[in-house]
C-alpha cells in the first residue's frame, strides 16, 4: 500500500512556481473551517495543511504554519499541535474524513505556540505528544507569554485552549515504526529555534522540515539565533540527505533546491554583507539599510528584512 508514490499536479505545480504561491495577503483561503487551508495530499498518504505566510491574525486563526499528518495501516502521525485548541480540531475534523485511523502520536516541531498550544486539544485525545527536549524547555520558559499573544490576536477563537507541555522527548532522534512506514524524528542541530525538529521518511524521500527551511516568506531571525550555526546544520546535515520533496515550516511543498536558494542561500548573503557593514566600520544604525533587495518578493518582507539584519549584526559584532 505504501509504495507507489504519485505527485498531484497542484503539488508539482507548487514545486515549480515557488514564491507565486505565497499567500500573504488572502486573509482565509477556507472559510468554512477554523483552519487557513484544507489539507493537501503533498505524496500518497502524506497530507499538510498549508498556513498563511503572514503573522498570525483573527482572520486565519494563527493558522500561519504548515500542519500535517502522516497516514498509516496502524494510526496517524500528526506534526504539530497547532496554535489553539479549536485549530487542532478543524485539523482533526479534517483527518477524519480521510482516514477512520486514530491519530496515535503528535509531533511538536518546535516550541512556538503554532506547534504547541494546540496539545491540549490532542491531549483530551489521548494523544502521546513529542518533542525535542531543548523546545520543551523553551516552551516551558515562554508560555504564558506565548499564550497570552494568542489570546490577543485570537480572542474567542481561543475558547478551550490550555497550556500542555509534551508527554514526550527526545534528544537528536527518534525512530517510529508504524503500519510499514518508517519515521525518523530528527534534531540535526542548531538553525532557527531551540529543538528545531524535521521528521523524516527514508522510503518515500519526504522530509517535514520544519523551521529549519524556508522559501515562500522570508525567515525570521529572532534574538540568540545562531545564523553561522543554522547555515552549517543546513550544509553538513540537511542537504546531505538529499530529499526529493519538503514541506517546510511555512510556505507550500516543495524541493531541496528551493529551500536551499531561500535560507541558506539567504542567510550566506546576509551575513556576506553584514560582514563587509562591520568590515567598512559601521554600525548598527546603518546595518538596518544593507541591501536586501534580491530577496523583497518574499512574503513578510516589510516587517523582517530590517529587523533580521540588526540581530545578524549584534551576531557578528563579536565574532
Amino acid at each position: 500500500m505504501f509504495s507507489r508514490l504519485m505527485i498531484p499536479a497542484a503539488v508539482a505545480a507548487a514545486m515549480v512556481a515557488g514564491a507565486v504561491w505565497a499567500s500573504e495577503d488572502i486573509a482565509d483561503q477556507y472559510p468554512q473551517s477554523e483552519l487557513y487551508s484544507k489539507p493537501v495530499e503533498v505524496i500518497p498518504h502524506v497530507f499538510s495543511a498549508i498556513g498563511a505566510t503572514a503573522p498570525p491574525t483573527y482572520e486565519n486563526s494563527g493558522h500561519n504554519n504548515n500542519l500535517s499528518f502522516i497516514v498509516t495501516d496502524e494510526g496517524v502521525v500528526v506534526i504539530n499541535g497547532s496554535a489553539s485548541a479549536r485549530l487542532a480540531r478543524a485539523l482533526h475534523d479534517e483527518i477524519k474524513t480521510v482516514t477512520d485511523q486514530p491519530v496515535v502520536l503528535v509531533i511538536n516541531e518546535n516550541g512556538q505556540g503554532h506547534a504547541m498550544l494546540g496539545n491540549s486539544y490532542w491531549a483530551d485525545q489521548g494523544v502521546e505528544i513529542l518533542a525535542h527536549e531543548d523546545a520543551i524547555e523553551d516552551f516551558k520558559e515562554k508560555s504564558d507569554q506565548i499564550f497570552q499573544g494568542m489570546q490577543r490576536y485570537n480572542r474567542d477563537k481561543a475558547e478551550g485552549t490550555r497550556i500542555v507541555f509534551p508527554t514526550r522527548s527526545f534528544s537528536d532522534k527518534e525512530v517510529i515504526e508504524l503500519g510499514g512506514v518508517t519515521i525518523e524524528v530528527l534534531h540535526l542541530g542548531p538553525a532557527h529555534d531551540p529543538g528545531d525538529t524535521q521528521v523524516w521518511i527514508p522510503q518515500w524521500g519526504i522530509m517535514i522540515a520544519g523551521d529549519i527551511a524556508f522559501h515562500e516568506r522570508m525567515l525570521p531571525i529572532f534574538e540568540g539565533t545562531c545564523t553561522s550555526c543554522w547555515i552549517e546544520t543546513f550544509e553538513e546535515k540537511l542537504m546531505p540527505m538529499n530529499p526529493t520533496y519538503v514541506i517546510p515550516g511555512h510556505g507550500h511543498p516543495t524541493n531541496l533546491a528551493q529551500v536551499t536558494r531561500f535560507t541558506r542561500d539567504y542567510l550566506v548573503d546576509l551575513r556576506e554583507k553584514i560582514g563587509a557593514h562591520i568590515d567598512e566600520g559601521g554600525d548598527l544604525a546603518g546595518a538596518y539599510y544593507v541591501d536586501q533587495e534580491r530577496w523583497k518578493t518574499l512574503d513578510t518582507f516589510e516587517e523582517l528584512a530590517t529587523k533580521n539584519a540588526g540581530r545578524v549584526y549584534e551576531e557578528m559584532e563579536w565574532e
